[in-house]
């Protein structure tokens, strides 16, 4: 990671992790531009967004964006298919227009991003990798307070929420969002107030470099 004056933050979040406060406080903070998680809507002429992570709690609910995540935890067919499968050229088409935002702030090296699987795009030499979670418990409660709702509800929200951010970053990168290799830092933002997370994400960025040798 070039420590030199980094600007460039993505945050990866677990539902009721926090990341939804911390990652916009932190591009405010810091000036820069903010890529939020991408969300399921339509343009003017009805054609669904690519780029779709919006997630609602009860299966009767499902939008387009969930029926895509549902598609990513589904085996390929096997056998002789065109080239490329219709399936896999769909994916290939989401992953790079779900990148585009990705590489424009990693172009201008300022920006914070939340979600969309930036660290495992990136890699770890560009840009300060976060991830933020804690115990299911806890997040459900944070997230009840963050969303608003019950703690009931919170638990549905965390459960599709978690199902269908892991099926993205796994069916698109094959990569475990949750892998410490792939982040600089880890917090259990459940355990710590949002601000201090927000603060101590604010230390790690203007900490010198630590030696090739130490670590």
């Amino acid at each position: 990671m070039n420590s030199d004056r980094i600007r460039l933050v993505t945050v990866s979040a677990s539902y009721g992790a926090g990341g939804s406060v911390v990652a916009p406080a932190l591009a405010r903070l810091l000036g820069v531009p903010f890529l939020e998680r991408v969300t399921t809507s339509e343009d003017g002429v009805g054609v669904p967004v690519p780029c779709l992570e919006q997630l609602v709690p009860a299966e009767a609910e499902l939008t387009p964006a969930h029926r895509f995540f549902a598609s990513l935890t589904q085996t390929m067919p096997a056998g002789p298919t065109q080239s490329p499968p219709p399936a896999r050229h769909h994916e290939d088409i989401l992953r790079r227009q779900c990148e585009a935002g990705i590489r424009q702030l990693a172009a201008g090296n300022a920006g914070v991003i939340l979600g969309r699987g930036a660290a495992v795009v990136l890699g770890r030499d560009r840009g300060l990798h976060v991830r933020l979670d804690g115990p299911p418990a806890a997040r459900a409660a944070q997230g009840a307070v963050i969303e608003g709702i019950a703690l009931d509800k919170a638990r549905q929200h965390m459960n599709t929420a978690d199902k269908a951010r892991d099926a993205y970053v796994r069916r698109l990168y094959r990569a475990n969002p949750a892998d410490p290799r792939h982040y600089h830092l880890m917090i259990d933002s459940t355990a710590i107030p949002l601000d201090t997370v927000t603060e101590i994400i604010l230390r790690a960025l203007s900490a010198p470099p630590v030696p090739v040798q130490a670590r």
